[in-house]
C-alpha cells in the first residue's frame, strides 16, 4: 500500500500508478526541467535525465553512478520535491516535465513537499530529523594517513604538525588496532576474557608498535589536537597466518547471543564479497549488540578518545538475509549504517564526532561524512565536488573529502594546492592517504603516500608546496568564528553549510545550472577544477561582490573570467555581507593564531558595503551593525578592504 501526502493538482498532474515486474511504478506530470537531491551523487548534480537506484554501493574510486550515501529525495525548479519514506530501495527516472519513481516492494509513504528550494530541503531535514551540530574542533583542519601503524610514526608527525606550526585540530589513526578485536590497541599483551566482558585500560601491558598510548593520546591533546580512531562493523574472519583468541571468544558469544545478521536459513551471514569477506555482521538493530559492542570501547573513550571514523556498513550484499527487527536485506541494505553510526553516536555522548563516509536517512543526526576514496586526479576533484553539492542540496550540512585525492599516484603540487585552497571552504578540512599497500604501493621505490604538506613538498621537490599549505590551513583557523556560525545556522534552518547556489538564488536560471561554485554564508566559493588553468570563468548572481584577490567590487548577474595562480582561489564576498574572522594582531588573512578553538586570537568582524549584520558567538562577542553603521559593538569592526594576505 502506497500513501500520499500532499498533492497538488497545480504542479503535479496526470499522477497515476501501474504495476511493472511486481512493483509499483508512479508517474505524473510537472513542468520541471531541474532537479537535485538524491544523496552524495558523484555523477552530475542535476539528476533530470539520469535513472537514479536509492541503494548504497561501497566502489573503490571512481564511484560514477554508485554512492555510498543514497536519499530517496528529490526537489526540482518548478517548486516541488518528493520524498519516498522507505528504507528499500526506490528508483527515480526524471526527465523533463515528467516522473518515474519504481516504489520499494513494501508498503511507504510518498511525501510531496512543495515551495523555494530552502523551504523544501528544511522540509525533508525536518521529518528526518534536526542535524546534530559538530564540536568546535571538528572545524578546523584534520591530519590523517592509513600509514601511521605504530606510535613512533604518530610522534614523528606530531613532530613535524609542530615544528612546522601547522594548525591541526584532529589526528585520525586507522592502523592502530589488533586488525580482529577492532578495540585492542595492536601488540597489546593481555589476559583473555569471556566474550560477555569488557576490558579497561588497566588490563592491558602495552607494547610495540603503541607502547604507551595513554601518553601519546595526552600529547596529542596538550598540543591542542584531538584523537579520532578509525572503525569497521565486522566481526572479522580471521586469515590462516592470523591468530587472535579473544576476538574469537567475541565472535563466538555474539553468534550465541544472537547479536550477528543471519541468512534465510538461520545460520550466521558472512560478508561474500568485496570487503572483509567472510566476516560476520554485527546486527546494530539488537539493543544487546549496541550496548555490548560500545562496551568493549568504552575504555578508549576514557583514555580521551574524541571520536571514531566510523567506516564501512556496505555489507548487506544479500538482500535475503534477515535482522533480528523482523526485517530482511531488501530493508536493511540501506538502513544498516543508520543503525550502526546512531549507535555509536548515541554511546559517545557530548563533545565528540564521528566521521562516516556511508549513510541513509536521518544520517544528519550522526555527523560528519566524508566522500569516501578518490584517487588522485583532477577529474576525481570535480566529481567529490558535486557530490558535496548533490549531499547538501538532500539536506545533510557536514561533509568533507580527501584533500589530493585518497589513492593511486601522489597529486601534483598543482592537483595538491587547488584541493587544499578548496577545502579550506567545505564544512570539514582533512587530508588522507590509503595503505601503503594500495595502488600506490609497490611501484615506487623509498616514497611514502602521506597527503601531508611536507610529505608532499618533499616528493614533488617544491618547498613552496608546504608553506601554502600551511598558509590556507591558517585561513582556516581565521575562518573558524565564521564557520562554527554557519554550522550553527545550517542546524537551525535545516540548511546544508556549503551550498548550491540554486539555494540562494533559485529564480535566477544560470544558478540552477551552477554546479562548480558554492556559497559559505556570504562568501561565494569557485574552486579551480582544471589542471593546467590560470584562472576560470565564476558566474556571480545579481547584486555587488567583493573579490577578496583584486579587492574590486563588481557587478554580478554575468560570468567574468578570473585570474587565479596556482596558489590562489577566487573567493568573493556578497555585498552588502560580512563574515567572522580570528586574525592575528598584525590582522593579516592566512596569518598565525594557532589551533585554539577555545578562544580567540583577535575577534574581528569585515564587512563590504551598507551591510546589516547581528553577530554574536560563544565567546562573548556581539556587533550589531545598520546600513553599515556601528551601533554595538565590543570587538573590532573593520571593512574587509582594509585587511591583507600574509604572505604565501
Amino acid at each position: 500500500m502506497t500513501r500520499y501526502i500532499n498533492q497538488n493538482n497545480k504542479i503535479i498532474r496526470n499522477l497515476c500508478e501501474r504495476s511493472e515486474d511486481g512493483r509499483t511504478v508512479l508517474s505524473y506530470d510537472c513542468d520541471a526541467t531541474t532537479a537535485y537531491g538524491m544523496g552524495e551523487r558523484f555523477d552530475g548534480v542535476d539528476r533530470m535525465d539520469k535513472t537514479t537506484e536509492c541503494t548504497i554501493i561501497e566502489k573503490f574510486t571512481h564511484q560514477g553512478e554508485n554512492t555510498y550515501f543514497p536519499l530517496p529525495f528529490f526537489f526540482c525548479n518548478d517548486g516541488h520535491g518528493v520524498f519516498v519514506n522507505s528504507d528499500a530501495a526506490a528508483t527515480f527516472v526524471l526527465t523533463k516535465g515528467h516522473v518515474e519513481i519504481t516504489l520499494p516492494q513494501e508498503e511507504c509513504e510518498v511525501i510531496f513537499l512543495f515551495g523555494k528550494p530552502k523551504e523544501i530541503v528544511s522540509q525533508f531535514v525536518e521529518m528526518t530529523g534536526e542535524a546534530a551540530l559538530p564540536p568546535d574542533w571538528a572545524f578546523g583542519p584534520w591530519v590523517s594517513a592509513n600509514r601511521w601503524d605504530s606510535q613512533q610514526d604518530v610522534e614523528e608527525q606530531l613532530d613535524r604538525i609542530e615544528a612546522g606550526n601547522y594548525p591541526a585540530t584532529a589526528l585520525v589513526i586507522e592502523a592502530w588496532s589488533d586488525e580482529a578485536t577492532f578495540y585492542i590497541w595492536n601488540g597489546a599483551q593481555y589476559k583473555l576474557k569471556d566474550g560477555s566482558d569488557a576490558f579497561h585500560a588497566a588490563d592491558f601491558s602495552f607494547q610495540e608498535p603503541w607502547p604507551n598510548p595513554q601518553a601519546m593520546i595526552d600529547r596529542i591533546h596538550a598540543q591542542g589536537i584531538r584523537l579520532v580512531l578509525w572503525q569497521i562493523p565486522a566481526l572479522k574472519e580471521l586469515g590462516a597466518d592470523e591468530h587472535c583468541d579473544q576476538h574469537v571468544r567475541d565472535d563466538e558469544y555474539a553468534v550465541k547471543k544472537g547479536f550477528v545478521v543471519l541468512n534465510e536459513d538461520g545460520s550466521a551471514y558472512r560478508i561474500p564479497r568485496q570487503w572483509f569477506i567472510g566476516a560476520h555482521v554485527p546486527d546494530f538493530s539488537v539493543e544487546g549488540l549496541r550496548s555490548w559492542w560500545m562496551e568493549k570501547r568504552r575504555y578508549l573513550l576514557e583514555m580521551g578518545v574524541d571520536g571514531f571514523k566510523t567506516d564501512g556498513g556496505e555489507f548487506v550484499h544479500d538482500l535475503s538475509v534477515r535482522f533480528h527487527n523482523g526485517k530482511d536485506g531488501v530493508s536493511m541494505r540501506n538502513r544498516y549504517v543508520a543503525e550502526y553510526e546512531e549507535t555509536y553516536t548515541k554511546a559517545i555522548g557530548n563533545g565528540r564526532t564521528l566521521f562516516s563516509r556511508a549513510g541513509y536517512l536521518g544520517a544528519q543526526r550522526c555527523p560528519i561524512h566524508w566522500a569516501g576514496d578518490q584517487s588522485s586526479t583532477f577529474g576525481e576533484m570535480r566529481s567529490a565536488l558535486g557530490a558535496g553539492l548533490s549531499l547538501g542540496l538532500s539536506g545533510v550540512p557536514f561533509w568533507s573529502f580527501d584533500i589530493g585525492g585518497f589513492a593511486g599516484p601522489l597529486p601534483s603540487a598543482e592537483l595538491y594546492l587547488r584541493s587544499t585552497a578548496m577545502a579550506t571552504f567545505v564544512p570539514v578540512m582533512q587530508w588522507h592517504s590509503e595503505p601503503l599497500g594500495g595502488q600506490f604501493g609497490g611501484f615506487d621505490t623509498g616514497m611514502v603516500n602521506d597527503r601531508s604538506p611536507w610529505n608532499m613538498a618533499l616528493h614533488t621537490g617544491d618547498e613552496s608546496v608546504e608553506r601554502v599549505a600551511r598558509f590556507y590551513a591558517r585561513l582556516r583557523m581565521n575562518l573558524l568564528p565564521e564557520l562554527l556560525r554557519q554550522a550553527k545556522i545550517s542546524v537551525k534552518q535545516g540548511l546544508p553549510m556549503m551550498r548550491h547556489l540554486v539555494l540562494e538564488y533559485p529564480d535566477d536560471t544560470n544558478a540552477q545550472h551552477c554546479h562548480d561554485e558554492f556559497m559559505l554564508g556570504d562568501l561565494l566559493v569557485a574552486p579551480i577544477l582544471e589542471e593546467g588553468a590560470t584562472g576560470r570563468d565564476v558566474y556571480l548572481p545579481e547584486g555587488r561582490w567583493y573579490h577578496i584577490l583584486t579587492c574590486e567590487t563588481l557587478d554580478g548577474g554575468r560570468t567574468i573570467f578570473v585570474d587565479a595562480t596556482r596558489n590562489e582561489i577566487p573567493v568573493f564576498l556578497r555585498t552588502p555581507g560580512a563574515i567572522a574572522l580570528n586574525l592575528p594582531e598584525n590582522m593579516l588573512l592566512g596569518g598565525d593564531v594557532g589551533n585554539r578553538v577555545d578562544c580567540l586570537n583577535t575577534p574581528v568582524v569585515a564587512y563590504s558595503g551598507n551591510a546589516d549584520i547581528d553577530y554574536s558567538d560563544s565567546f562573548g562577542n556581539r556587533v550589531v551593525m545598520q546600513n553599515g553603521k556601528v551601533e554595538q559593538a565590543n570587538i573590532r569592526v573593520v571593512e574587509l578592504s582594509d585587511i591583507q594576505f600574509a604572505e604565501f
